[in-house]
């Protein structure tokens, strides 16, 4: 099932990169935002509890959907693409096994848990 998963993500992330191509955006502006919802983790310097929040909230499958729908609806090019991004962002960070944080620690998310906790676990 985790292979199923996974190929899924990457299906939804190269589905990202053929949208971003019907968009007028230069190729290199793909990868350079490819990472920034991560920004979310500056939350984490605030605590665990505010840091899980904000970096949810752009990692969110629901909030990139109405950042979608919002683009489509007003017809606006760079709202599509930060609607792309954040689809291509979550689906590549859950392909490889970064998920929703839980609000305990950033290792603990709803995939499993990450990093050193992951081997002692």
């Amino acid at each position: 099932m985790k292979t199923l998963l996974n190929i899924e993500e990457w299906g939804i992330f190269l589905l990202c990169i053929f949208l971003f191509s019907r968009l007028p955006f230069a190729w290199w502006w793909f990868p350079a935002l490819l990472l920034l919802p991560d920004i979310g983790m500056l939350g984490y310097l605030a605590g665990p509890k505010v840091g899980a929040f904000a970096y949810n909230l752009l990692h969110h499958r629901a909030v990139a959907a109405i950042v979608a729908a919002y683009a489509l609806w007003a017809d606006k090019a760079h709202w599509k693409l930060a609607a792309i991004i954040l689809f291509a962002h979550i689906s590549m960070d859950r392909a490889l096994g970064y998920g929703l944080k839980y609000e305990d620690s950033f290792q603990h998310t709803h995939l499993g848990f990450i990093g050193k906790q992951k081997n002692a676990d």
